[in-house]
């Protein structure tokens, strides 16, 4: 089995990022990819090589929807990848510049974020019908996030999942004054879990009422956490007044590096003059999480082995069991089947 799971949506890059008229490199799942806006505000994502010479077409333009290469100036459709034009034939060449195509990726800008599909092979051209629709956040409708931070992580995007969903790290990687932290605040948390179709889900509950931050949401505030795979972790609250949400996706370089993308939504009007505090929040929690996983990487240097308790560490072992399941599936060609089941956890933090 690949470590990097296929026939999936991740994130390219969130939607600000992306004025109508350009275009953006990525490097994802391994793969060259360029992701562009046409002036009318469409996305689209193209493999990022000419196959002429094998430059990167990032260094060309956009001639409507269109891309150009620099090198000699080979037009392809950017809707299809299939090539428009070659300037330097004349009349008396025979080729047939219709079956000359760069493959493209299905792309689709939701919610704030531009997301691309990755297809068990990437080159070959998809039939629209068997591609799952874009994760999105319900009770949110077409609303962009008020806050989008990235950040890079140096690892494999495994450890990068777990290390997010870990329910235990808390009072020791986000320490700051602002947050509490240290074991003497330790207290027994039970929680009750059940599948999702392809992952698993905080069942909501009423938060306490010591819970004094989120009672700007006003009374009986849930919380609902849910992941689903390959990377996707939405974290709802609502009240009876407003609701907001914390969406992570983590995207892989490659085999050794991964990407985190991290939105707020909410409905709360006057949220936005917070917008550079919770900003500034937001970056310092990822960059607390990135800077132990690079730490980690030192000792997983030496390949040692390594162990997963219950309860606390329950949420990582469902995550490497539906990723199996999920590969199995798709070789053996049949439904996926959640290997997952309702269950109480318990844990201290």
């Amino acid at each position: 089995m690949t470590t990097l799971l296929r026939n999936c949506w991740y994130v390219a890059l969130p939607g600000k990022d992306l004025k109508p008229g350009k275009m953006v490199h990525k490097k994802m799942l391994g793969e060259p990819v360029l992701v562009g806006r046409h002036e009318d505000g469409e996305v689209f994502a193209m493999r990022n090589i000419c196959p002429h010479r094998g430059i990167p077409l990032q260094y060309g333009w956009m001639e409507g929807k269109d891309v150009c290469c620099c090198y000699h100036g080979w037009k392809f459709s950017s809707e299809d990848g299939h090539c428009r034009e070659i300037p330097s034939l004349t009349e008396y060449d025979d080729l047939d510049i219709s079956r000359i195509r760069v493959p493209t990726y299905p792309c689709r800008e939701v919610q704030g974020n531009i997301w691309v599909y990755f297809a068990e092979d990437s080159k070959k051209e998809l039939d629209p019908t068997t591609i799952p629709p874009v994760p999105t956040i319900p009770d949110f409708g077409k609303v962009s996030p008020g806050i989008s931070e990235t950040i890079d992580f140096a690892c494999h995007i495994d450890h990068a999942i777990i290390g997010l969903m870990d329910p235990a790290h808390g009072p020791y990687v986000h320490s700051s004054w602002w947050w509490r932290s240290g074991p003497r605040k330790f207290r027994v948390k039970e929680k009750q879990y059940e599948p999702v179709p392809l992952g698993f889900r905080l069942v909501p509950y009423e938060m306490p009422v010591s819970a004094r931050p989120y009672k700007i949401l006003g009374n009986k505030v849930s919380i609902e956490i849910v992941f689903e795979l390959p990377s996707v972790r939405t974290e709802i609250l609502r009240g009876d007044r407003y609701s907001a949400c914390l969406l992570t996706t983590i995207t892989p370089i490659d085999e050794t590096q991964c990407i985190a993308f991290q939105s707020i939504y909410w409905t709360i009007p006057w949220m936005g003059l917070f917008k550079p505090l919770l900003s500034l929040l937001t970056r310092k929690f990822l960059a607390q999480d990135r800077d132990v996983v690079i730490q980690q990487q030192e000792g997983l240097a030496y390949d040692p082995p390594l162990m997963l308790i219950d309860d606390a560490d329950t949420q990582a072992k469902w995550y490497f069991r539906l990723k199996q399941e999920y590969q199995k599936a798709q070789a053996e060609n049949r439904p996926f089947q959640n290997p997952v089941e309702p269950r109480i956890l318990r844990w201290r933090s």
